[in-house]
């Protein structure tokens, strides 16, 4: 069967929202019934790099159940702890991929790196219904224990799949996700392999890239900062513009359920979102308290 490689399907341009205790952030989608990107349900970028935005204020304690979060970091750093006692520090280049399952309060605040800057992504992974429940975990990265492969003007650093033979360190995951930070030298071009049937999107933020396979100088060249939707193949197209570009990668399974978002909460119905709701009022949400 011949390969072919994934038409774009949808190009977003990413919007301000505020959210925490005043945390400007670009969101390119979050949560939503009509579940368009399937297992995925929210991409934000966070910088926090303007002094008029004044004091950092982050993500005060927090309740999570049903999904998970990974957050990404390029620059700063993010203090987090937990109600089932984590606590600790994401760093640049840092990952933690956070399995909230049936229930976890947390809080996340950044802190600035010395050049006064706060840089990364957070991106929330759907849990099928038979995981929703189940028991909160983490698996926390260190940037030196992200491996990365570099192929002729690529380097793919690879958190969770596999690519050229490299495993990220990121498993056990229901979605079966591949999570990349790639960075293309000048006109370099790839076509990624991305398996037929699963959901996959690129979210460039550095120079500009083309992710449409055209005849030469007929492609469509897209700037930072956008979010491209691929529609299905088995392959992702990418060529950099004349600055090179840098783009985050991610594709998943999709589990093909119905879902219902409400705030911090994405079950599959809406029973469930108002037993949630009520396990919270009860105090029976998480059974220990939060970290010192």
């Amino acid at each position: 069967m011949e390969k072919t490689i994934r038409p774009i399907k949808r190009i977003i341009e990413p919007q301000h929202v505020m959210e925490g205790a005043g945390v400007l952030l670009r969101r390119s989608f979050g949560p939503n019934r009509t579940n368009l990107y399937d297992p995925f349900l929210l991409f934000d970028h966070f910088a926090f790099n303007d002094p008029k935005e004044g004091p950092i204020a982050g993500f005060p304690t927090h309740p999570h159940r049903g999904i998970e979060t990974v957050t990404y970091m390029l620059e700063g750093n993010v203090r987090h702890r937990d109600s089932i006692g984590n606590a600790g520090i994401i760093g640049p280049g840092d990952v933690q991929w956070m399995t909230s399952g049936r229930g976890i309060l947390h809080e996340e605040m950044p802190t600035r790196s010395p050049d006064g800057n706060i840089y990364g992504f957070q991106l929330w992974v759907n849990l099928p219904a038979a995981q929703k429940m189940s028991q909160p975990r983490y698996q926390e990265i260190k940037a030196t224990d992200i491996p990365f492969v570099d192929d002729g003007g690529a380097r793919f650093r690879i958190v969770a799949g596999e690519h050229l033979g490299v495993h990220g360190p990121v498993t056990q995951i229901a979605a079966q996700p591949l999570y990349m930070d790639i960075t293309l030298q000048p006109g370099v071009e790839l076509n990624l392999p991305v398996p037929r049937g699963h959901s996959a999107i690129a979210y460039l933020f550095e120079g500009a890239a083309s992710f449409e396979q055209a005849p030469a100088g007929e492609g469509s060249l897209l700037p930072a900062i956008r979010m491209v939707i691929f529609d299905d193949g088995d392959a992702a197209y990418a060529q950099a513009g004349a600055d090179g570009a840098r783009f985050m990668l991610m594709s998943g399974a999709p589990f093909r359920e119905p879902i219902f978002p409400y705030g911090p909460f994405v079950m599959n119905t809406r029973e469930e979102i108002e037993q949630t709701l009520s396990d919270l009022r009860n105090g029976v949400f998480v059974q220990t308290e939060m970290a010192s």
